[in-house]
């Protein structure tokens, strides 16, 4: 079983919860364009002024996923 990845995008300020939720569809419409193998993702309010927006993918499709949409980091998913 591959390891699975967590690709995150911050956003800040007051708009920040609307933002990460409008990015979760654009992360959703590229999953079904480009067959990504997992369809999960999410966003979260961290705070007033900082939420973010997330996508898990498998290890072999990272370089490809984090090359077109740039991540602003990512870290490991364990279920």
């Amino acid at each position: 079983m591959e390891r699975k990845l967590k690709l995150i995008w911050d956003f800040r300020g007051p708009s920040a919860h609307k933002t990460a939720q409008h990015h979760e569809i654009h992360l959703k419409e590229y999953i079904s364009l480009e067959k990504i193998s997992l369809n999960i993702t999410g966003h979260t309010a961290i705070s007033d002024m900082h939420s973010i927006a997330f996508m898990i993918v498998v290890d072999s499709e990272m370089k490809k996923v984090r090359d077109a949409l740039k991540p602003h980091r990512g870290q490991l998913y364990e279920e």
